[in-house]
This record gives structure tokens, C-alpha cells and sequence, in this order.
């Protein structure tokens, strides 16, 4: 499958269209070139490119008229515009026309790069990576959830760690199986491991196994995680949670690639791939001294971050239905679909337990009822009671311009956050608002669309401080 689909630069300036190609194919990128307008919109219906980087300002033709003339022909496709220093109302005015984000010359290599990175959302069905997640129970082609493929596809034939990070029920250990399913360790075995469900004085010996008799109530051998996870990939799910004693012997692990059972004298070498995950923020356990930095840059190699459900658009629905007809077939009941109250109600409700909560909303109303049709009577009570807080007057809602006034949190569900924590949550209200749109989101909230690329690089990349 192809990745990195061409890209058409519309420049008349010679010594730039060597620059920016020059930059683009050494990133891997197709590029094609065009130097005027009219040859610009001969490229584009030709090739037809996900991805066009547009000059404003062309010999022949005004840009803003041939934005509009290409997006009327391919409404999908990705519009940079370039502008000089003086024409930021251009720019500005080709945003609301359509266009995705805007350079201005000059800018750097990185910032060039980090336009067509996230512009670039691969348009490619998403099948391998949804059957490879725990028997196709991944479902979504949001673009948040288009690019957790995308980041899945990238790493999986790797032997770097991942560190899968989420609020608890976005599917982090689907995340990690998609990942196995997909790499060469395929065949051998995927063992995951909940760090936070095992008793403390026990979760070293389900790691690393132990020998008969090393301590009282080990009546056999046990090979342990580690050694039952050889060849193969082991996930560490909640490993915030897991003890700083054996935290330490876990750094020596990954360390040596050995592990020596509680009772043992050897050590032992095995050959295994990390993935872990947390519901947590694994920097702030860090400095509360809850994890170790040592260990968190260890495993923190490959981040990837699975979407809250509520950021994740119609991919609401689409799980709803999919869960309905599979739970429908498995209960004999003769459900088709959902009433339109139920839909909206769906796509309103904030989900804090996210899919794992939908998904048992779902079960409740196939277990207790029958069709052809899901009502807003048969949802569980807690529903109706999320309901109620979604349906109050907005008395004390935080103030917001345009569309996020409506997916602005109560006062009363910020209090305890930081205030990082609290940007972080409106910025994502906002872009769920815009349906994935960074730019639309940054007018919404009155700043650049890059000040939201250089955060969401920085939600991703912790260690990369934004300014």
C-alpha cells in the first residue's frame, strides 16, 4: 500500500521549486511540479493528489481562484497555501475558503515538513490494522483513528518499544495486539499482562516465574510472562502501577534481555518485544516518583495515543452498529439499528468509560429487550442520567467562542486539573467540534493553527517543550 502519495507543488520561482522539492523527496515524499496555474490545474486533473502545496501568487492566475477550482473538482484534497509576509489576509482568506494551513515565507525545514505530515492522513482502507486488533474489534476511520493505524502500520515490523497511552476503555491492549498481529512475531506468542490487577508481592513472580519452594505457596515451576512471551511480544498494560522494587528489575531486564526467576541463580536470556500502556499520565508519575525516569525513557520510545471516544466523530455510530448486529446474532434478538434520538444522544454523551462503556450500554439493551429498532427507553438508567447533564442549561459553562461553546465542560469537571490538563481538554473539544479540522479548530480558538501542530507534537512527544 502506498503512503506517501504524490504531492503537487504549484511555484513559479525556480530557485524554491528546487528547495521545497529537494526537501520533500529526501523526506520520501512523490513530488510533481508545476510553474503556473493553468499547468498546475493540468497536473491536478491528471494525478488527482491528496496533497497540493499552492503559491498565492502566480504569474497567470490568482491562487485563491484556482483553490477553488481544484477543490470543486476533488473536495478530499489537502490545500497548503503559500504566502509572503504580506499577505496574511490572503492566507487567512484562503483558510476559510477550504484551504488546510498556510506557510509564510520564509519558514523552516521542520515547519514545512510538520504541514505535510499533517496533512498527509493516508487514504488507504484501514482493513489489516482493524482485523489485526483482537478478532476486527477495531472499528473507526475517524482521523484520529486513521492515523493510530497509520503510527500501528509504521511500527509494528520494529523491535522498539511502544508506549500506548489513553483513558481507560479506548482500546490500548487492541492497540498492542494490532501491533503483534501485524509484526514478524506474528506466530509466536502475544502475553499481556495487567499491572495494576496482580498483587504487588505476586507481580514479580507472574513477570519473571518462579521456582518450587521459593517462597511459601510456590507448590511447581512457573515460567512467568517474560519467558512464556519469548520470541514473541509481552504487553505491560497499566505499568504505572507496577511496583518501584520491581520496577528496577524490569530496567535490568530490558537492559540484558535476561530474566532470573524469583528462587533462581542463572539468569536466563530471552528474546522478547515491550509494548506497555497507561490510563495515566506516565510524566507526572515520574515526577511524583511513582516511575522511574530511567524506565520511562526505556519504554517510552514509540509513543502512540489512543482518542477518547468523544473526539472521535461518527465512529460513535459505526461501533454502535457493529456491536448491535454482533451482540443481536449472539443473543437471538432481531435488533437493526437505532432510532435517531438514540444516534444523537450517542453522538453527545462525553463517554468517559469510552468504547468498553458503549459497548456494555449496547450489551444491557440487547440482553433485556428486542428490536428491530434501539430506544431512548431501553437505555440503562445511567445513561438517562448522562442525559440529563448533557440536556442542563449551560449555567455554568466555561465561555467559548462558536462551535465549542456547545462541547465546553462544566466549571465543575475542571476543578483538580491543571492547567495544561485543562487547555489540552478544551483544544481537543474544539478539533472534535471541527471534525478533525486543526485549522478550524485555531479560528475557533482565535490562534494559529501551528500553535495546535506544535502542541499536539508536544502531547505526543512529552519531552518537547512548547512554546
Amino acid at each position: 500500500m502506498n503512503t506517501t502519495p504524490t504531492i503537487l507543488l504549484i511555484e513559479d520561482t525556480s530557485s524554491l521549486q528546487m528547495v521545497y522539492e529537494s526537501v520533500l523527496r529526501h523526506a520520501g515524499y512523490q513530488v510533481h511540479v508545476a510553474g503556473t496555474a493553468a499547468d498546475g490545474l493540468v497536473a491536478f486533473r491528471k494525478l488527482r493528489p491528496r496533497v497540493v502545496l499552492l503559491d498565492l501568487m502566480l504569474p497567470d492566475r490568482d491562487g485563491l481562484d484556482l483553490m477553488r477550482d481544484m477543490l470543486a473538482l476533488q473536495q478530499d484534497a489537502v490545500v497548503i497555501v503559500i504566502t509572503a509576509n504580506g499577505s496574511i489576509n490572503k492566507a487567512v482568506q484562503a483558510m476559510r475558503m477550504g484551504a488546510q494551513d498556510f506557510l509564510v515565507k520564509p519558514f523552516d525545514e521542520q515547519r514545512f515538513l510538520a504541514a505535510i505530515k499533517n496533512a498527509h492522513i493516508p487514504d488507504w482502507s484501514p482493513a489489516a490494522v482493524v482485523q489485526a486488533g483482537a478478532g476486527g474489534d477495531f472499528i473507526g476511520n475517524s482521523i484520529a483513528m486513521k492515523q493510530v493505524y497509520s503510527m500501528i502500520e509504521q511500527v509494528a515490523r520494529s523491535m522498539a518499544a511502544v508506549f500506548i497511552t489513553g483513558e481507560s476503555g479506548t482500546g490500548k491492549e487492541l492497540c498492542a495486539q494490532a501491533i503483534h498481529d501485524l509484526s514478524p512475531r506474528a506466530a509466536r506468542p502475544f502475553i499481556a499482562l495487567n499491572c495494576g490487577a496482580i498483587p504487588r508481592d505476586l507481580l514479580e513472580s507472574e513477570v519473571f516465574g518462579h521456582l518450587k519452594g521459593s517462597f511459601t505457596g510456590a507448590l511447581s515451576d512457573k515460567p512467568g510472562a517474560a519467558a512464556a512471551a519469548d520470541g514473541g511480544t509481552l504487553f505491560l498494560d497499566e505499568i504505572c502501577e507496577m511496583d518501584m522494587a520491581l520496577q528496577t528489575k524490569m530496567l535490568r531486564f530490558l537492559q540484558s534481555s535476561t530474566i532470573t526467576p524469583v528462587g533462581a541463580t542463572a539468569p536466563r536470556k530471552v528474546n522478547v518485544r515491550i509494548l506497555c500502556a497507561t490510563n495515566r499520565d506516565p510524566q507526572q508519575a515520574v515526577r511524583q516518583g511513582q516511575f522511574r525516569e530511567d524506565l520511562y525513557y526505556r519504554l517510552h520510545v514509540v509513543p502512540i495515543h489512543m482518542p477518547p471516544l468523544r473526539l472521535r466523530g461518527a465512529d460513535v455510530m459505526e461501533i454502535a452498529n457493529h456491536a448491535l448486529a454482533r451482540f443481536s446474532a449472539e443473543e437471538g434478538r432481531s435488533f437493526t439499528g437505532f432510532d435517531d434520538n438514540v444516534a444523537a444522544l450517542f453522538q453527545r454523551l462525553r463517554w468517559p468509560g469510552n468504547v468498553r462503556q458503549l459497548l456494555n450500554v449496547i450489551r444491557n439493551v440487547v440482553v433485556l429487550h428486542d428490536g428491530p429498532t434501539v430506544r431512548m427507553q431501553m437505555l440503562p438508567i445511567e445513561v438517562h442520567h448522562e442525559y440529563e447533564e448533557v440536556m442542563q442549561p449551560p449555567i455554568h459553562a466555561v465561555s467559548l467562542p462558536g462551535a465549542v461553546q456547545s462541547a465546553a465542560p462544566r466549571l465543575e469537571s475542571l476543578r483538580g486539573l491543571t492547567l495544561a490538563q485543562t487547555e489540552r481538554l478544551l483544544i481537543e473539544d474544539a478539533i472534535a467540534q471541527a471534525g478533525g479540522s486543526l485549522p478550524q479548530a485555531a479560528r475557533v480558538l482565535g490562534v494559529s493553527p501551528s500553535t495546535l501542530y506544535r502542541k499536539r507534537e508536544a502531547w505526543d512527544r512529552p519531552d518537547r517543550a512548547v512554546r
